[in-house]
C-alpha cells in the first residue's frame, strides 16, 4: 500500500508521463520532414529517459522494460546508427501510445491480453530495428566517454575498482517530498550490479530529538555497469536538489577520491575504512590519502588542479575554441531555462476552480457593499468602495488569467490526427496552424477537443478531394488543412478550414427537402442551404464509412458549442472550399455585463457586445405596432422588446432606451425601460429546467440579493431578424417558412429563410 505523499507523487508522475508523450508524438511528427534535425531527435530520447526512469522510482516495471527498448531505437537513432524512416516513425507513434495505455493502468492490476499483445507486437517491431541497425562505430571513430579515458591528469595513481562508487546522502526533506531513498537503490540495480553497498546512519540524532519524517540515511555503493556517468546521474533527477551525490567512474585518480572525503560530513578516518571495505580503494591506497590530508607540504606524489575537459580537447587539437565557447554558452541557455521552469508550480484543476469561485463570491460581496454605500450618500464610504471595487476588479482579471492557456497545444494535437486520417484515406493533407498563441479559458479548451476533432475529421473525408481529382482540377496534389484562431468582440473565434471541392449546394438542398427538414418550395440562401447540415441525422454521404455518414455529429457538434455559450456558422465556395468558423465566450466564469431594467427585472447584456445605447423617440415608439426596425443614421437596425419577449405584466416605460448589440456581423437593438450601467457579472448556470428557455444563457446575483438574467445576445439578435422579416409581411405562407433579416456592417443585407 502506497502513503499518502507516494499517491502524490505517483499522480505527478503521471500527469509528467502525459506531457512528455505528447512532446514525443509532436517531435515524431515534425521527424518526418525534418529527419535529421538533431534537436528533436535529442528531446525524444530526453522524454523517454525520463519516463523510464520516473517509472523505475515507482517500480513500474512494464513501462521500464518496455520504454528501455523504445530508449535504445531512439539512442540509435541518436547516434546515426539507424536511420530515420518512415516504417520506423510509423512504429514509434503506436509505441508511443503503448506507454500512455501503460501509465493509465494501476500499479497493482496485471495487464490485459490485448494490451500485452499489442506490446509484444511492438517490441518484436522495435526490436527488428535494433537487430538491423548498422553496427556500432569502431573505437577510433568514437568519441571519448570520460570513463573509458582519463579526462584528468593530476599525477596520481588510479584506484584499483573496475566498478562504479556513488556516495549518497539524502537530505531530511526526501520522505516529505513524497520520495523514497530504497527505490533509488532499486533502480540503480537495472543498470547493472551492487556489488557493494553500506547503509551509513551517522546523521542520526538521539531518539528524543528524532522527527520520523526527517531522512538520516547514506549510501556508499559500488556498482558493476557498463552504464555511462549521464545514465546513472539520470537515476537521481528527482532528488538531484535534495540529497548530496558523488559519482566516480572506475579506475579514478586517487585525487578524485582524497576530494570525495573531504567534501562528505562524515569522518575522514571513518568514510576512508567504508571506501576499503567496499573494495573501492586498498588500504594502501587509503593512507596514501591520510598521509596527504595530514601533511599537504609533502604530498606524494605531486597533485596538480584538474583541467575541465573542454580546454584538453581544445589543447589536444580535438575541437576548436569557438567550439567549446559555443557548448558553454548553450550549457548556460539550458540552465536557465531550467532555472524558470524551477518557478512554474503545478496548481491543481479544483483548487482553482475554487479560487474563481471565491473571487465570484468577494465580486457579488463588493456591489452589495457598493450599492450600500451609495444609498448612505457617505462620500469617504463610496470612495473607499470605489477603491476595493478596483482592487477586486484586478484581483477577478488575475484569477481569470491563471486559467487562460494558449490553445495552439490542442492545435498541435491533431498533428497526429491529420497524418493517420490521412494516411487511411490515401490522400496527402498538411496541416497549417495559424493563432496558436491565442488564449481563452482552459475549461472552454477541454471541452472544445471533440467538436473540433469531428470537424477536421469530417473536413479531411468529405472536404479535400482525392489526389487525382485535385490533379483533375488543377489544383495542388497537397491538400490543406487549416485551424486558425483569433480574438474579436471580446470572444475567440476558432475557424476550421480547407482548400478542398466546397459543399454540394443542390445534394444538401435535395436531401433536406426528402428529409422533411425544410419544405419544396423553401427559398433558401446558399448560406442557409450550408448550415442546414447541422440539423439531426442530416448526411450527404453515399456509404457509411469509419469516418463519416451515419448522420450523426454535426448536431452533436453544434450542441455541444452552444452548451458553452458559443455559436457555429459555415461558408463554402464551390471548388474554392469551406470553412466552419466557432465563436466562443473566452471565459464561462466572471464577465463584464451592462445592467439594464425591465419592470420590475433586472438583466444583464454582456458588456463587449454593447456598441451604443440610444433613446427610443416618439416617432419610433408610434411605428412599434407596424414594424419591428428603426431608422439608426440609415441603417435598418432590427429590434427585440424585451417586455414583450418575456412577457413582463404591465406596460412599459414611457422613456424606452434601445441597446444597440452586436454579435459577429449581426447587429440589433434591445429595448429596455431603464439603463443601470456597468456590472461586473459572476455567471451562474441554470438548472435543467430552464435549459431550452430562448434569450437567457445564465443567472447572476446582484448586490442586492436578487437574481439578474443574463441575456443570449445571439439568439435574441436572430429573433429580431426574424420578427422584421415577419412584420414586413414578407414571411412565405408555407406554415415552415419564414424570412429573417440579417443586418450586417452598417447595411439592410435581407436573407430569406425558412428552417425551423
Amino acid at each position: 500500500m502506497t502513503t499518502p505523499n507516494m499517491d502524490s507523487a505517483l499522480q505527478t508522475f503521471i500527469e509528467e508521463c502525459g506531457e512528455l508523450l505528447q512532446q514525443m508524438e509532436d517531435a515524431l511528427l515534425r521527424l518526418e520532414t525534418e529527419p535529421e534535425n538533431q534537436d528533436i531527435i535529442d528531446a525524444m530520447f530526453r522524454a523517454a529517459h525520463t519516463i523510464k526512469g520516473s517509472a523505475g522510482l515507482f517500480g513500474l516495471n512494464e513501462i521500464v522494460a518496455f520504454t528501455h527498448v523504445v530508449e535504445n531505437v531512439l539512442d540509435q537513432v541518436r547516434s546515426h546508427t539507424l536511420p530515420v524512416t518512415g516504417e520506423l516513425i510509423a512504429v514509434l507513434l503506436p509505441a508511443s501510445d503503448h506507454i500512455a495505455t501503460l501509465v493509465g493502468v494501476p500499479a497493482d492490476e496485471p495487464l490485459d491480453a490485448d494490451t500485452r499483445t499489442v506490446g509484444n507486437a511492438l517490441l518484436a517491431s522495435l526490436q527488428a530495428f535494433l537487430g538491423h541497425s548498422d553496427a556500432p562505430a569502431s573505437a577510433e571513430a568514437r568519441p571519448m566517454i570520460p570513463h573509458e579515458t582519463p579526462v584528468y591528469s593530476s599525477g596520481g595513481g588510479e584506484a584499483g575498482t573496475d566498478n562504479w562508487h556513488l556516495s549518497l546522502r539524502f537530505g531530511p526533506d526526501v520522505l516529505r517530498n513524497g520520495m523514497d531513498p530504497l527505490s533509488f537503490i532499486r533502480y540503480l540495480g537495472q543498470l547493472g550490479e551492487i556489488a557493494s553497498l553500506t547503509t551509513l546512519s551517522d546523521a542520526l540524532p538521539e531518539a528524543e530529538t528524532m522527527d520520523p519524517e526527517s531522512c538520516y540515511l547514506g549510501f556508499e555503493i559500488d556498482l558493476k555497469s557498463d552504464a555511462s556517468k549521464a545514465e546513472i546521474e539520470s537515476v537521481f533527477d528527482f532528488v538531484r536538489d535534495d540529497a548530496i551525490i558523488h559519482i566516480l567512474p572506475p579506475h579514478s585518480e586517487i585525487a578524485r577520491y582524497v576530494e570525495l572525503i573531504k567534501s562528505l560530513p562524515e569522518d575522514d578516518k571513518r568514510l576512508g575504512e567504508l571506501l576499503v571495505a567496499s573494495s573501492a580503494l586498498t588500504q594502501r591506497e587509503l593512507e596514501e590519502i591520510l598521509f596527504i590530508q595530514q601533511c599537504p607540504g609533502q604530498q606524494q606524489p605531486q597533485m596538480c588542479p584538474p583541467k575541465r575537459l573542454g580546454e584538453l580537447l581544445v589543447e589536444n587539437q580535438v575541437v576548436q575554441r569557438e567550439v567549446v565557447d559555443s557548448a558553454l554558452d548553450k550549457q548556460k541557455q539550458v540552465k536557465e531555462h531550467k532555472f524558470q521552469e524551477s518557478r512554474l508550480v503545478r496548481v491543481q484543476a479544483d483548487k482553482l476552480d475554487n479560487l474563481i469561485n471565491l473571487v465570484g463570491e468577494l465580486v457579488i460581496a463588493g456591489a452589495g457593499a457598493t450599492m450600500l454605500a451609495q444609498r448612505k450618500g457617505d462620500g469617504a464610504l463610496i470612495e473607499a468602495n470605489s477603491l476595493i471595487s478596483r482592487l477586486v476588479e484586478e484581483i477577478r482579471d488575475g484569477a481569470l488569467q491563471l486559467r487562460m492557456v494558449q490553445i495552439g497545444e490542442t492545435f498541435s494535437r491533431f498533428q497526429r490526427v491529420v497524418r493517420d486520417v490521412s494516411k487511411e484515406l490515401g490522400k496527402d493533407i498538411e496541416l497549417v496552424i495559424t493563432g496558436a498563441e491565442t488564449e481563452l479559458d482552459k475549461a472552454v479548451v477541454e471541452k472544445i477537443g471533440d467538436p473540433l476533432t469531428h470537424l477536421v475529421r469530417n473536413s479531411m473525408d468529405h472536404g479535400i478531394e482525392s489526389t487525382e481529382r485535385r490533379e483533375a482540377a488543377g489544383k495542388p496534389v497537397k491538400g490543406k488543412l487549416m485551424l486558425n484562431a483569433y480574438h474579436d468582440s471580446g470572444s475567440i473565434v476558432i475557424e476550421v478550414g480547407d482548400d478542398g471541392a466546397g459543399l454540394n449546394r443542390d445534394k444538401i438542398l435535395q436531401k433536406a427537402i426528402e428529409r422533411g427538414i425544410v419544405s419544396p418550395n423553401a427559398n433558401l440562401t446558399d448560406h442557409e442551404i450550408y448550415n442546414l447540415i447541422f440539423e439531426a441525422g442530416f448526411s450527404t454521404a453515399d456509404a457509411v464509412s469509419n469516418l463519416s455518414g451515419r448522420g450523426v455529429g454535426m448536431d452533436v457538434v453544434r450542441r455541444n458549442i452552444e452548451a458553452l455559450r458559443g455559436t457555429v456558422e459555415l461558408d463554402s465556395t464551390p471548388g474554392e472550399g469551406t470553412i466552419v468558423r466557432i465563436r466562443l465566450p473566452l471565459t464561462l466564469a466572471i464577465i463584464d455585463g451592462f445592467l439594464v431594467g425591465v419592470g420590475e427585472s433586472a438583466y444583464v447584456v454582456p458588456l463587449e457586445m454593447v456598441l451604443e445605447c440610444v433613446e427610443l423617440s416618439d416617432l419610433d415608439r408610434q411605428a412599434l405596432e407596424h414594424r419591428a426596425y428603426i431608422n439608426l443614421r440609415g441603417e435598418v437596425l432590427p429590434f427585440v422588446r424585451l417586455h414583450d419577449h418575456f412577457e413582463i405584466a404591465g406596460n412599459g416605460s414611457r422613456r424606452e432606451n434601445i441597446v444597440v448589440v452586436q454579435y459577429g456581423s449581426h447587429k440589433a437593438g434591445l429595448v429596455v425601460d431603464r439603463l443601470m450601467g456597468e456590472f461586473q457579472t459572476v455567471i451562474k448556470p441554470l438548472g435543467k429546467m430552464f435549459s431550452r428557455v430562448k434569450g437567457i444563457s445564465g443567472s447572476t446575483i446582484l448586490g442586492t440579493g436578487a437574481v439578474a438574467l443574463i441575456l443570449d445576445v445571439p439568439s435574441l439578435i436572430q429573433q429580431a431578424a426574424a420578427s422584421e422579416a415577419g412584420m414586413n409581411g414578407q414571411a412565405g405562407r408555407n406554415g415552415d417558412a419564414g424570412q429573417a433579416t440579417q443586418v450586417g456592417n452598417g447595411s439592410a443585407d435581407r436573407t430569406t429563410a425558412s428552417v425551423h
